[in-house]
């Protein structure tokens, strides 16, 4: 099975290192910071959109914020393994699937550089595939990231049929709303983890009914 997996909120706790990382740029561009507590609420669609929550209304202009993210990634590249850590259970559950043959990928919407930086760092020689936000791939919900997944997973696999109809042998984990909606574009079955940044309460209002809520429930659907 090739089993996707998202990783800010699913693998990975990662809102305190960047939510010290956008108050670090938001500081250096002149604007006020947040908590770290009100970050959960504004990420999950890539760095550019995390800094235009996080700007006031009246400066979430095109070069504003790419005028913040100049600060921000510089300092995101070299912290962003400072208090991230993976979630209780991950690692024992991924190097059990692994060890069982299963395909594993990573599906982000963080910046390609720090999704591998930060995958091989917590995650060495457990992932097949790690793709994040590219230059010309629009980020998720659009389902281009799995399509892109599965047809590198189909290279390194003659026997592995990645345009399978059913699609039976793909599992698509993460913690949003986003990530649901890129697997239904995708057209691919879906468990979300309610350990994440989106409370289990929205993930069951949107109608999402297959939900994990510790590592080792994950067991049941694959």
């Amino acid at each position: 099975m090739t089993i996707i997996f998202d990783l800010d909120g699913t693998l990975l706790n990662t809102i305190d290192d960047l939510g010290y990382a956008c108050n670090y740029a938001l500081r250096q561009s002149g604007y006020s910071t947040h908590p770290i507590s009100a970050y959960p609420k504004m990420v999950g669609n890539g760095i550019n959109n995390l800094i235009r929550r996080a700007l006031p209304p009246t400066e979430q202009t095109e070069e504003k914020i790419l005028r913040v993210r100049e600060w921000f990634v510089p300092y995101y590249n070299s912290h962003n393994t400072d208090y991230t850590r993976p979630y209780e259970g991950i690692t024992d559950l991924l190097q059990d699937l692994h060890q069982k043959g299963h395909h594993l990928a990573v599906a982000s919407n963080k910046y390609q550089a720090a999704t591998e930086k930060i995958v091989q760092h917590f995650f060495p020689t457990l992932f097949d595939i790690v793709l994040g936000e590219r230059e010309g791939v629009e980020r998720k919900p659009n389902p281009q990231i799995v399509y892109d997944i599965l047809t590198a997973v189909k290279c390194r696999n003659d026997d592995y049929h990645a345009t399978n109809t059913d699609k039976s042998d793909i599992l698509y984990i993460g913690d949003s709303l986003v990530d649901w909606q890129t697997a239904k574009n995708a057209n691919v079955p879906f468990v979300a983890c309610s350990w994440g940044f989106v409370p289990k309460e929205e993930l069951l209002s949107a109608g999402i009914t297959n939900i994990a809520d510790k590592a080792q429930d994950l067991l049941a659907f694959i």
